[in-house]
Protein backbone atom coordinates (compact mmCIF):
# COMPACT_ATOMS: atom_id res chain seq x y z
CA UNK A 1 0.00 0.00 0.00
CA UNK A 2 1.13 3.64 -0.81
CA UNK A 3 0.72 6.07 1.44
CA UNK A 4 0.48 9.84 0.91
CA UNK A 5 2.56 12.51 2.40
CA UNK A 6 -0.13 15.04 3.71
CA UNK A 7 1.75 18.54 3.07
CA UNK A 8 0.87 21.76 4.63
CA UNK A 9 -0.19 22.78 1.12
CA UNK A 10 -2.75 19.37 1.33
CA UNK A 11 -3.52 19.85 4.56
CA UNK A 12 -4.60 23.08 3.70
CA UNK A 13 -6.60 21.34 0.93
CA UNK A 14 -8.35 18.96 3.29
CA UNK A 15 -9.01 21.84 5.93
CA UNK A 16 -10.69 23.90 3.15
CA UNK A 17 -12.73 21.43 1.89
CA UNK A 18 -13.96 19.97 4.99
CA UNK A 19 -14.70 23.60 6.35
CA UNK A 20 -16.65 23.87 2.63
CA UNK A 21 -19.05 20.66 3.32
CA UNK A 22 -19.70 21.98 6.35
CA UNK A 23 -20.51 25.04 5.80
CA UNK A 24 -22.88 23.68 3.01
CA UNK A 25 -24.72 21.41 5.14
CA UNK A 26 -23.28 18.52 3.46
CA UNK A 27 -23.76 14.97 5.77
CA UNK A 28 -20.49 13.50 6.28
CA UNK A 29 -19.66 10.31 4.86
CA UNK A 30 -16.88 7.54 5.11
CA UNK A 31 -16.56 7.64 1.28
CA UNK A 32 -16.43 11.41 1.30
CA UNK A 33 -14.04 11.68 3.61
CA UNK A 34 -11.66 8.84 2.58
CA UNK A 35 -12.11 10.76 -0.74
CA UNK A 36 -10.63 14.18 0.55
CA UNK A 37 -7.90 12.50 2.36
CA UNK A 38 -6.79 10.53 -0.73
CA UNK A 39 -6.49 13.41 -2.92
CA UNK A 40 -5.53 15.89 -0.38
CA UNK A 41 -2.41 13.85 -0.57
CA UNK A 42 -1.95 13.50 -4.05
CA UNK A 43 0.05 15.71 -6.18
CA UNK A 44 -1.58 14.53 -9.70
CA UNK A 45 -4.94 12.98 -10.43
CA UNK A 46 -6.60 9.72 -9.27
CA UNK A 47 -9.78 7.99 -11.51
CA UNK A 48 -12.49 6.87 -9.43
CA UNK A 49 -11.44 3.19 -9.51
CA UNK A 50 -7.64 4.25 -7.95
CA UNK A 51 -9.48 6.25 -5.26
CA UNK A 52 -11.28 3.42 -4.50
CA UNK A 53 -8.84 0.79 -4.14
CA UNK A 54 -6.68 3.13 -2.03
CA UNK A 55 -9.27 3.11 0.63
CA UNK A 56 -9.64 0.00 0.73
CA UNK A 57 -6.01 -0.87 0.95
CA UNK A 58 -6.27 1.02 3.54
CA UNK A 59 -8.57 -0.35 5.16
CA UNK A 60 -11.64 1.99 4.52
CA UNK A 61 -15.31 -0.06 3.90
CA UNK A 62 -16.17 2.65 1.07
CA UNK A 63 -18.17 0.68 -2.11
CA UNK A 64 -17.18 2.27 -5.71
CA UNK A 65 -20.50 3.78 -6.03
CA UNK A 66 -20.21 6.04 -3.06
CA UNK A 67 -16.79 6.95 -4.70
CA UNK A 68 -18.53 8.28 -7.40
CA UNK A 69 -21.06 10.07 -5.43
CA UNK A 70 -18.40 11.77 -3.36
CA UNK A 71 -16.39 12.53 -6.54
CA UNK A 72 -19.73 13.95 -7.73
CA UNK A 73 -20.31 16.27 -4.63
CA UNK A 74 -16.97 17.63 -4.65
CA UNK A 75 -16.49 18.57 -8.38
CA UNK A 76 -20.18 20.75 -7.91
CA UNK A 77 -18.90 22.07 -5.25
CA UNK A 78 -15.30 23.08 -7.17
CA UNK A 79 -13.26 20.91 -4.61
CA UNK A 80 -12.25 19.26 -7.12
CA UNK A 81 -11.90 19.13 -11.22
CA UNK A 82 -12.49 16.57 -13.62
CA UNK A 83 -10.23 16.02 -16.07
CA UNK A 84 -11.04 14.24 -19.33
CA UNK A 85 -7.58 12.67 -20.48
CA UNK A 86 -9.02 9.96 -23.00
CA UNK A 87 -9.92 6.50 -22.91
CA UNK A 88 -13.22 6.94 -21.54
CA UNK A 89 -12.17 7.42 -18.16
CA UNK A 90 -12.32 10.82 -16.28
CA UNK A 91 -9.45 11.76 -13.81
CA UNK A 92 -10.20 13.97 -10.30
CA UNK A 93 -7.69 16.28 -8.99
CA UNK A 94 -8.28 18.85 -5.16
CA UNK A 95 -8.55 22.24 -6.82
CA UNK A 96 -6.63 24.49 -4.87
CA UNK A 97 -8.39 27.29 -3.13
CA UNK A 98 -6.19 30.34 -4.41
CA UNK A 99 -5.92 28.75 -8.14
CA UNK A 100 -2.73 27.12 -8.10
CA UNK A 101 -2.67 23.82 -10.49
CA UNK A 102 -0.90 21.97 -12.81
CA UNK A 103 -1.16 20.63 -16.44
CA UNK A 104 -0.33 16.79 -17.52
CA UNK A 105 1.14 14.51 -20.40
CA UNK A 106 -0.32 11.47 -20.73
CA UNK A 107 1.90 8.59 -23.07
CA UNK A 108 -1.07 7.11 -25.53
CA UNK A 109 1.19 3.64 -25.05
CA UNK A 110 1.26 3.21 -21.47
CA UNK A 111 -1.39 5.62 -20.30
CA UNK A 112 1.27 7.49 -17.55
CA UNK A 113 0.14 10.73 -16.56
CA UNK A 114 2.45 13.42 -15.44
CA UNK A 115 1.81 16.97 -14.48
CA UNK A 116 3.55 19.86 -15.46
CA UNK A 117 3.71 23.72 -15.01
CA UNK A 118 4.72 26.98 -17.30
CA UNK A 119 3.93 30.22 -16.30
CA UNK A 120 4.13 31.45 -19.92
CA UNK A 121 1.44 29.01 -20.53
CA UNK A 122 -0.84 30.62 -18.35
CA UNK A 123 0.07 34.03 -19.76
CA UNK A 124 -0.66 32.76 -23.03
CA UNK A 125 -3.86 31.30 -21.57
CA UNK A 126 -5.29 34.29 -20.24
CA UNK A 127 -4.02 36.05 -23.12
CA UNK A 128 -6.14 34.07 -25.45
CA UNK A 129 -8.94 34.51 -23.24
CA UNK A 130 -9.08 37.96 -22.82
CA UNK A 131 -8.85 38.27 -26.75
CA UNK A 132 -12.03 35.91 -26.93
CA UNK A 133 -13.85 37.68 -24.45
CA UNK A 134 -13.95 35.06 -22.19
CA UNK A 135 -13.95 34.75 -18.13
CA UNK A 136 -12.38 31.53 -17.76
CA UNK A 137 -13.57 29.82 -14.73
CA UNK A 138 -10.62 26.60 -15.46
CA UNK A 139 -8.68 25.31 -18.02
CA UNK A 140 -6.95 21.98 -18.95
CA UNK A 141 -4.00 21.13 -20.62
CA UNK A 142 -3.12 17.78 -22.04
CA UNK A 143 -0.60 17.13 -24.15
CA UNK A 144 -0.38 13.59 -25.70
CA UNK A 145 2.34 11.41 -26.85
CA UNK A 146 4.90 8.99 -26.10
CA UNK A 147 6.93 8.98 -22.81
CA UNK A 148 10.97 8.44 -22.63
CA UNK A 149 10.43 4.51 -21.67
CA UNK A 150 7.76 3.75 -24.72
CA UNK A 151 10.30 5.37 -27.39
CA UNK A 152 13.28 3.98 -26.23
Amino acid sequence: MRTAIISPVSATWIQHANDTLRLGDVRSGGARSAVVELLGGEPCCLTAQELFDRARAAGRPVGIASVYRALDLLVELKLVQRIELGAGIARFEARQPDGEHHHHVVCDDCGRVEPFSDARLEVALDGVAGEVGFEVDTHDVVLRGACADCRG
